[in-house]
């Protein structure tokens, strides 16, 4: 199989190695000259053969809804377009319907793993028409972790299933790291608590509360034990925030999550060890950026 792939940055360029490591050739575009394979979209649209498979794999937003729009201009019918970045699943709805007027086929794909994905293979759920998720089926086996498939891979339903399904496994991260800095924050002001970090090793094996997360927070200890370099403010990337509105508007309650996304807005404004810790867990998985220590 051989695809174009659309967007070299965190993600992009890690899994253009995977892919490439699992058996799929990829020819790659980017406007970051030092890492792109083609010269612009229209050369990696020629070098990909018909019908393609292009995956999109850009910022949400403006950014994405112009790399779709220019696609359903250049595109061939029978081509097909995996939009693999963090979308709102109602913008997958409206380009799904865009390129579907031109013939071509659209997907979209939730992906998990940050930059550790490249080492251990990417979460995926995937939403659109089950012949396109058949057809793209290599591509995600080579992206997944290795064993069964039902085990990282998912064809959650229709057009905008596999982002909504990412929302709120995101929303779902927001509380289970808010939980964890707050332990974080209750042990650290003890003073009869004498080894903090020993404390959350201690966790890893056997605990109830063993995870990949509190793994990536003891390791964001061993790297900066009381976190003094990194400031306590936290950035939110939208999707806890599309959480949150689709409890709201399907009235479910979802205080946990909510209260995680409340306490990245307080984090903006008050000193805070527990959002230290927040902090330094996205920077972990996801390789987000913090703030240097006031």
């Amino acid at each position: 199989m051989h695809i174009g792939l659309i967007g070299l940055g965190k993600m992009g360029f890690n899994m253009r190695e995977r892919l490439r490591n699992g058996g799929v050739e990829v020819t790659g575009y980017d406007r970051n000259p030092d890492v792109t394979d083609a010269a612009s979209i229209d050369e990696l649209l020629a070098a990909v053969p018909t019908p393609r498979l292009i995956w999109v794999m850009v910022p949400a937003g403006d950014i994405t809804d112009a790399v779709i729009k220019e696609l359903g201009e250049k595109l061939d019918e029978g081509d097909l377009v995996i939009d693999g970045g963090n979308s709102r699943f109602t913008e997958d709805q409206k380009h799904g319907e865009l390129l579907a007027a031109k013939g071509i086929h659209f997907a979209d794909c939730g992906v998990s793993g940050g930059v550790w994905g490249l080492q251990n293979g990417y979460g995926l759920m995937a939403g659109g028409d089950a012949a396109d998720i058949e057809r793209a089926l290599p591509v995600f086996d080579a992206l997944r972790p290795e064993g069964n498939r039902a085990d990282s891979f998912v064809h959650v339903g229709g057009i905008g299933a596999g982002h909504y399904a990412k929302m709120v496994h995101n929303g779902i991260e927001y509380g289970l790291m808010q939980a964890y800095a707050e332990g974080y924050q209750l042990l650290a002001s003890k003073d009869i608590i004498s080894d903090l970090p020993g404390t959350f090793r201690a966790w890893q094996k056997g605990t109830v509360v063993r995870s990949w997360l509190l793994d990536l927070l003891v390791k964001a200890l061993d790297e900066d034990p009381g976190l003094q370099n990194i400031d306590d403010y936290v950035e939110d990337s939208g999707e806890g925030r599309w959480t949150v509105e689709e409890a709201i508007a399907n009235a479910i309650p979802a205080p946990a999550i909510t209260a995680a996304l409340f306490a990245r807005f307080e984090s903006r404004e008050d000193s805070s060890p527990a959002m230290k810790m927040v902090s330094a867990l996205r920077h972990q998985f996801g390789g987000h950026a913090t703030r240097p220590a006031k």
